[in-house]
């Protein structure tokens, strides 16, 4: 016999088929509209969702409780926050457009850090991107401590995981870091495509 634990949730929403940014959008509607305690829980498809939405809990003061995938729908399970537990959103301060970053790719000196999920930059990414997705972001820093002194242009497909990387890079000490936006939704510059690893 397995422990199963089980808990209410009181309220669910589906973003199943939605991309960035649509799950987050509804999710923060979603959340605004509950009492504190309640939990959300939120059908999704886009892989980029699990990061997105674990980031903007944790960053929100809302409880995180966890992903459960299965047959590539991944539900969310988030607790909203009492009001002296949430804290406000913030968007990181220090954005370029993608015009900016088009003049920087061109004169070849720009560090382009794509937070994308791999299927996404596969299928169409910044020559010279490298590919960090969100959910692995923390894990790989001490690697891009390499780019440290240096540009560094986030990008992603809205403008939203990018601003959620960016804020995590300034909190560990990186201070030349710019938010892309509106992304490569709207790129309009150079693009290579890379083999879909399965």
């Amino acid at each position: 016999m397995t422990g199963q634990t089980t808990f209410t949730v009181d309220k669910l929403i589906d973003c199943k088929g939605l991309s960035c940014p649509m799950p987050m959008v509804r999710t923060k509607k979603a959340i605004d509209e509950m009492e504190a305690g309640q939990v959300l829980e939120v059908l999704a498809t886009d892989p980029g969702s699990v990061a997105d939405i674990r980031s903007w809990a944790t960053r929100t003061g809302h409880q995180y409780l966890g992903t459960v995938e299965k047959d590539g729908v991944f539900r969310h399970y988030i607790r909203k926050a009492a009001p002296d537990e949430a804290k406000p959103e913030k968007k990181y301060p220090h954005v370029a457009t993608n015009e900016e970053l088009a003049e920087r790719v061109a004169k070849g000196d720009a560090v382009v850090i794509d937070v994308r999920e791999p299927m996404e930059y596969a299928f169409g990414h910044i020559p010279g991107a490298v590919l960090v997705p969100l959910g692995s972001l923390e894990a790989r820093i001490d690697e891009l401590r390499a780019y440290e002194g240096q540009d560094i242009y986030v990008v992603c497909r809205t403008g939203n995981r990018s601003d959620m990387a960016c804020q995590m890079l300034a909190d560990h000490g990186f201070t030349r870091v710019k938010n892309v936006v509106p992304g490569m939704s709207a790129w309009n510059g150079p693009v290579e495509q890379s083999e879909v690893e399965e």
